[in-house]
């Protein structure tokens, strides 16, 4: 109890701390503000903060926010106002992200959400880290992604499956000023995940990687990759091997950058390994556990996807809304028609339907609990949601929808990646509907027994 009470009175004084900071923080200068209190705050919170197991968790309403959060998710809207958001129109021309950007990211420490603070990190849960994501999804789905893939695909693989060395040699440049990419799709492997064709050779104190891969993120930032490669193809998936490569590496090229539908000025490219030697030092995990490295990081980068989506969702409600009760027709605010009410009335249900699952997921995880069938199930109705509530905001808009200068068509392009990257909508339909199998005893398993 008293561990409990001081735990209460670190956050209050914290908490407190941070509203103060928060209620004017933009009289600070530029520098000030990029090394943000909310985030020193929140490195001195997570030190205190009592530890958590399966056993003494209780269950809660998964959209009600402690008082930390609130204060986090008001933090990152205003920082992204007012950095991210005047750059947005002009990197989606360009098809690039803006070079001072990554250093906003970085310097706010939103590279390295999960990371632990003796890491460089900013110590967050992973639940956090979502409500960040769908933050800066709010304002560019483009910003969000690469914060996501940075944040649930490369830092928590390294978390869980790093060795010690490797932890305290990469972690901290995840945090500080290296971007991070997860290289595992194929020309003959997308939602296939697992017919790589990517070969790893060892020889003596290395493997030598052979092949290429196609549509990775970040991968024109990237100083750091995480790269999955066959080392035993005649035994199947069980031969794929995660490696840890450097953007340096002899061999190693980024080679054709994709010109995007949506998302633009997030990188997408293809890499090239002809020959690249890697040291045995660099292989993440046991060799030939590149399976489960993938799967368990997907299913975690899946909620992040969840939380793109619902908040490029909530961004163009931000937008729509205001204007169907500024312009008028026949006399009447638009926003006013029955028949608008109830477009716009079934689309904040839906919306809100998403964002339960996606934090009722989130917060699975990080209970510990198994988040395979939730994580598919975030991810899928809040790609729905997200290109429903984007196309309907466009019709709402009329004309003025439909002209890049309104903003809403960057969000109905940026909706469909949502349907595609880390597992079609159709792939997470299968697992859900597996799923379901095993828990009414039809799974192939149960029906062999």
């Amino acid at each position: 109890m008293e561990k409990f009470s001081s735990v209460l009175k670190t956050t209050f004084h914290l908490s407190y701390a941070v509203t103060r900071f928060l209620r004017s923080p933009f009289d600070t200068p530029k520098g000030s503000l990029r090394n943000s209190l909310w985030l020193d705050c929140h490195r001195k919170l997570v030190t205190t903060k009592a530890e958590s197991s399966n056993n003494s968790w209780q269950p809660g309403p998964c959209l009600s926010f402690s008082e930390d959060e609130r204060l986090l998710k008001d933090a990152v809207r205003k920082i992204s106002q007012t950095f991210i958001a005047p750059k947005v129109r002009s990197m989606d021309e360009k098809g690039e992200m803006d070079a001072e950007l990554f250093k906003e990211l970085f310097g706010n420490g939103w590279m390295g959400l999960e990371i632990p603070v003796e890491y460089d990190g900013s110590g967050l849960s992973f639940t956090q880290a979502c409500i960040v994501i769908e933050e800066i999804a709010q304002v560019d789905p483009s910003t969000a992604a690469a914060v996501d893939v940075q944040n649930t695909l490369v830092n928590n693989t390294l978390l869980k499956w790093a060795n010690s060395k490797q932890k305290e040699k990469y972690l901290p440049m995840l945090c500080k000023d290296t971007v991070g990419s997860f290289c595992l799709s194929e020309a003959s492997s997308g939602s296939d995940a697992f017919a790589l064709k990517c070969r790893a050779t060892e020889k003596d104190d290395h493997f030598v990687l052979e092949g290429s891969k196609l549509w990775i993120t970040n991968s024109m930032e990237a100083g750091l990759f995480v790269v999955f490669a066959n080392c035993a193809p005649e035994k199947g998936y069980k031969g794929i091997t995660a490696f840890i490569i450097q953007r340096d590496t002899p061999g190693f090229y980024i080679a054709k950058k994709e010109d995007k539908l949506g998302i633009r000025s997030s990188s997408t490219c293809e890499l090239q390994f002809q020959g690249v030697k890697v040291p045995k030092e660099n292989v993440l995990g046991p060799v030939g556990s590149g399976y489960k490295i993938a799967i368990e990081s997907l299913n975690e980068g899946r909620i992040g996807i969840a939380a793109q989506m619902t908040g490029l969702a909530q961004g163009a409600l931000n937008i729509i809304f205001p204007y169907l009760h500024e312009r008028k027709q026949f006399g009447k605010r638009i926003g006013d028609f029955q028949g608008v009410q109830f477009q716009y009335a079934e689309a904040f249900i839906e919306l809100e339907a998403a964002r339960a699952l996606l934090y009722n997921a989130a917060r699975m995880k990080d209970a510990g609990f198994d988040i395979k069938k939730e994580a598919a199930m975030a991810k899928y109705l809040s790609a729905q949601v997200a290109e429903r509530i984007a196309s309907r905001s466009i019709d709402w808009a009329g004309g003025m929808g439909f002209v890049k200068e309104f903003g809403l068509e960057k969000y109905y392009r940026d909706t469909k990646i949502g349907h595609i990257y880390e597992g079609t909508d159709n792939m997470q339909l299968q697992t859900i509907a597996k799923e379901m199998q095993k828990a009414y005893g039809f799974d192939r398993k149960s029906h062999h027994m």
